[in-house]
């Protein structure tokens, strides 16, 4: 549970604080000079949240104070330098796992050094970044020791990581004697399906022995005047033969029970009774166990990350499941779960909270036609816990996203859903597979007449113009446009009102 504590918060001084509602301005040159001195503020702060983020189109006309021309492809490039692969190796660009699993290491981001000009700036950055990267790959092996020390909550391939333990009451397992032998092992289970055979042949073999040999038969071997109450039975091995013929219904002929004795037809009947029984539990829980859902899960694949990125204008956490064969999900319906250790204002520690990711059951989006890969969508809203996540803070913070696909398997149900066997599929997404500002690759095309998907571009993502603020901050942000537009209107308006005589 140690590895779901929360992480220290992140340093959001850097993006400043968003100003208040401005009012409205008493004369035109006020407004003016106001209007300048908040354009040129808006403008700073823009920049400084979103540094690779171009900015709005504009509706009126050239403002001063605020540029109107979006970032240069240099500008672009040098922005996202840090993330070049061929400056550092790819470990020196994981975060630990950990926030006390590596020493800080100071960045040249945050000195509060004075500014100077480039050409005397550029030599000293590359000094720093090179120590950096020199340290980070020191640092690598106790990053990646970390990571193998991670605990998941459920594996990647759905199991739980999970071992009850001190239970007291084990008699509830008996009870349910049926659900306790299908959910064995295998091994397990052919171990307590041949005993129970072997059990019963020998003790009611044994039974069989005891009877003849109290009755005299075994004394009288060979004896053509002798009445025996079972015939042929002369050893403990030739009881045991009669015992397994008698129950599997064999018959051979050689052995069998008399009307000399009472005893033997009712062990016969007790015999066959119980080996009805029997046979009705065990060939019951092997064929449930046999024809389980189960092993249909292994056809139902999940992309190995998730992806963060804007869909229709809104910053949304995105991942693809796909289905390998031809016989359909049918009801296929999916949910996420985020686990993740908390605090609570009173001082109470939850380890590892169960929280709802919205995957659009008020939409009726959670329910899947899974024919075709498809990309799951999750939109950060106000209601979700990454409203309040950028892209830094996210690398700092640990928890685990656990995604659960139930469905009705096609070949084991009718059409009216009424004997269908439910199938579920699970996987995890960790903070450290999650890609901030990246898109999966389409995988499907139209060939001869169908659709032909293509599932080795099922892992593909590529990178895409991701703003790195977190979702609150966006809106704060455009809220902030609006505003500024609201006010602009309002000083045009003043400025083509006519004057007044």
């Amino acid at each position: 549970m140690l590895a779901y504590l929360p992480r220290p918060p992140t340093d959001t001084s850097r993006y400043g604080t968003f100003p208040q509602k401005p009012e409205l301005p008493a004369a035109p040159g006020a407004m003016a000079e106001d209007r300048q001195q908040q354009a040129s503020a808006a403008a700073a702060k823009r920049s400084a949240l979103m540094p690779n983020y171009p900015s709005p189109p504009r509706r009126g006309g050239i403002v001063a104070g605020e540029p109107s021309l979006p970032p240069s492809r240099g500008s672009m490039a040098a922005q996202h330098h840090s993330r070049d692969p061929s400056r550092c190796p790819p470990a020196a660009r994981r975060y630990p796992l950990h926030a006390l699993s590596v020493p800080n290491i100071p960045s040249s981001a945050r000195s509060k050094t004075p500014a100077r000009s480039a050409a005397a700036a550029v030599p000293a950055l590359e000094g720093l970044q090179s120590r950096r990267c020199k340290l980070l790959e020191e640092d690598g092996p106790v990053v990646q020791a970390n990571k193998r020390q991670r605990q998941r909550y459920v594996t990647k391939v759905g199991k739980c990581q999970v071992n009850l333990g001190n239970i007291q009451e084990k008699k509830r397992f008996l009870s349910d004697i049926f659900t306790t032998i299908v959910d064995l092992k295998y091994r397990w289970f052919l171990f307590v399906f041949m005993m129970c055979y072997i059990v019963t042949w020998v003790v009611f073999g044994t039974v069989y022995f005891f009877d003849a040999w109290a009755r005299g038969d075994v004394g009288h071997r060979g004896d053509p005047e002798w009445r025996a109450c079972i015939e042929n039975v002369d050893g403990f091995v030739s009881a045991l033969l009669f015992s397994v013929e008698s129950q599997r219904t064999i018959g051979y002929g050689t052995r069998m029970v008399t009307a000399n004795c009472a005893e033997g037809v009712i062990l016969l009947m007790a015999q066959s009774i119980v080996g009805s029984m029997i046979d009705a539990l065990m060939v019951g829980c092997m064929f449930v166990k046999i024809s389980r859902p189960k092993k249909r899960a292994q056809t139902l694949i999940f992309s190995k990350n998730c992806v963060v990125s804007r869909r229709d204008e809104k910053l949304c956490l995105m991942f693809r499941v796909g289905d390998l064969r031809d016989s359909h999900m049918v009801d296929a319906k999916i949910r996420a779960k985020l686990i993740k250790s908390r605090q609570t204002a009173e001082g109470e520690f939850i380890p590892l909270e169960q929280s709802e990711l919205n995957l659009g059951y008020d939409t009726g989006e959670d329910r899947l036609f899974l024919v075709e890969p498809q990309i799951i969508c999750h939109v950060i809203n106000r209601r979700s816990p990454f409203w309040d996540m950028s892209a830094e803070s996210l690398r700092r913070e640990q928890f685990e996203i656990i995604i659960i696909l139930e469905g009705i398997v096609e070949a084991t149900g009718d059409h009216c859903l009424a004997t269908g066997m439910t199938c579920q599929a699970r996987t995890s997404y960790t903070e450290d597979e999650i890609l901030w500002g990246y898109r999966f690759e389409p995988c499907m095309s139209l060939e001869k007449g169908a659709f032909q998907v293509d599932y080795s571009r099922f892992e593909m993502t590529f990178e895409v113009q991701t703003p790195a603020a977190s979702a609150k901050e966006l809106h704060e942000l455009k809220e902030l446009e609006r505003q500024e537009h609201s006010t602009l209107s309002l000083y045009w308006d003043h400025l083509l009102q006519p004057c007044a005589p």
